[in-house]
């Protein structure tokens, strides 16, 4: 059975595709679709996954080699919730039209804020070891 880092790894490698792919979506299909802000938060939300994809990656990737540092795990956690709540509702937001769906993009850029202090967290505590 994989390992919670294995299955975070693989995880971050599939949304980093995927943003490659939802970034040549937005390019080639729905750029003549959509109106020029709804394209604008379809691609936010494209580049931001792709980012935190990468914080993901990195911190599943040094988190294997600490297993005993809960930080890790925190900021694995609210990357990609951070993730499936911004750049999802940006995308749906997009295809849909809906605005209200754009009351859950700040909860996301909360859990990307988080992650990102939550892996600073994990790097601090290793360095006092």
């Amino acid at each position: 059975m994989p390992s919670t880092y294995q299955r975070y790894l693989t995880l971050a490698a599939i949304l980093a595709g995927l943003a490659v792919a939802l970034g040549a979506f937005a390019a080639h299909i729905l750029k003549p679709l959509l109106e020029p802000r709804l394209l604008a938060a379809f691609t936010t939300g494209s580049e931001y996954q792709m980012t935190h994809a990468l914080g993901l990656l990195a911190a599943a990737w040094i988190g294997q080699h600490h297993p005993n540092n809960i930080w890790f795990v925190r900021a694995m956690r609210c990357f990609a919730a951070g993730i499936l709540l911004f750049s999802g509702s940006l995308y749906m937001l997009s295809l849909t039209g809906v605005n209200q769906l754009g009351m859950i993009t700040p909860l996301g850029g909360i859990c990307m804020i988080s992650a990102w202090s939550f892996l600073a967290l994990a790097f601090y505590t290793n360095s006092k070891h």
